[in-house]
């Protein structure tokens, strides 16, 4: 019986993956080796994967801009599920897997929904562990909240791969400024806005003036920051990547220490962008200014099959020689 332990766990450590946290490389300003994986409980759907191609795509474009035309996707993975139906198109993956994907799609978490979110255990400037979107998030109209998909795939991608973090706090929605203003929590302060409270009865809604309380100096619990929908500021992309003028991080110029915010804190009140220029990706790397907008990303569809294992258990004298070291 013992014999046939070790011989066992002699097998399984030689079927063992090895692992990685991902397979991404930055070949010449583009991205290689991005996975997108689907979660096995995810019914199929076509239009999941061509919405995934489209926002990446959309994406490509935003992050080759926001970027100063320094990086694009360039190759990128989609992992299908094996409770999906095979089809021709779909190739057998290589090192790709759904533990160390870049991007799942998932069912909802309990605390964050159908938004989408990047899990971050490091610090400031350290890579985080996957990004999740939801196939609700994905599938459904979500322009008004979110902006544009693609643009939300630059947000969580900052998050991911260059350790940044958010510049909004919907704890501490607004701060008491250097110049005794009550400000709202943002990057960067050239973004206007009104601050209302949001009064709704019987499905009709009214806005009125925030209130400024006497105890905290700030405004009413209940009071919102609603940017305006004509903006000039380009800045910030993880502050409100929906406004249609943001194109850009804030940087040291624009950055706003004074924001009670995630980035300040965990960063020491460094910019995203001086963050995003400490990486190893953009050390050495020039912009690609011969060129107006980069190549349109590659897509594979990758597909897993059924996998038999037999372990052959050898009794001889030999291997029980071998395994006795």
């Amino acid at each position: 019986m013992v014999f046939s332990l070790k011989v066992i766990l002699f097998l399984s450590l030689l079927l063992l993956p090895v692992l990685k946290s991902s397979w991404v490389t930055l070949n010449n300003n583009g991205y290689d080796g991005i996975v997108i994986a689907i979660n096995p409980s995810v019914p199929e759907d076509e239009k999941l994967i061509q919405n995934i191609k489209a926002m990446v795509t959309e994406a490509s474009t935003y992050l080759f801009y926001a970027t100063k035309r320094r990086v694009y996707f360039r190759n990128v993975s989609i992992l299908i599920p094996m409770t999906w139906k095979s089809k021709p198109e779909y190739l057998m993956p290589k090192q790709e897997s759904y533990d160390q994907a870049d991007v799942v799609v998932a069912y909802p978490s309990l605390k964050y929904g159908d938004d989408p979110y990047t899990l971050q255990y490091g610090q400031c400037g350290e890579k985080g562990r996957y990004i999740h979107f939801t196939p609700n998030f994905l599938l459904t109209n979500n322009l008004p909240i979110y902006g544009p998909r693609g643009r939300v795939f630059v947000h969580q991608w900052a998050h991911l791969r260059w350790g940044i973090f958010d510049e909004y706090n919907e704890d501490r929605p607004f701060y008491i400024s250097r110049r005794n203003t009550i400000e709202a929590t943002r990057c960067s302060t050239h973004i206007t806005g009104a601050n209302v409270v949001w009064n709704c009865k019987k499905g009709s809604c009214i806005t009125r003036p925030c209130r400024r309380d006497s105890k905290t100096g700030l405004y009413e619990a209940n009071c919102t920051f609603i940017p305006n929908r004509s903006q000039t500021a380009k800045e910030s992309i993880m502050f409100m990547q929906n406004l249609e003028s943001v194109t850009e991080f804030c940087t040291e110029e624009t950055h706003n220490t004074d924001a009670p915010n995630l980035q300040n804190k965990i960063c020491n009140y460094k910019s995203t962008w001086d963050i995003i220029m400490r990486s190893e990706d953009f050390q050495h790397l020039s912009p690609m200014t011969e060129i107006k907008s980069p190549p349109h990303p590659t897509f594979s569809l990758l597909k897993s099959k059924q996998r038999v294992v037999c372990l052959v258990l050898d009794k001889s004298g030999s291997m029980a020689a071998y395994l006795s070291y």
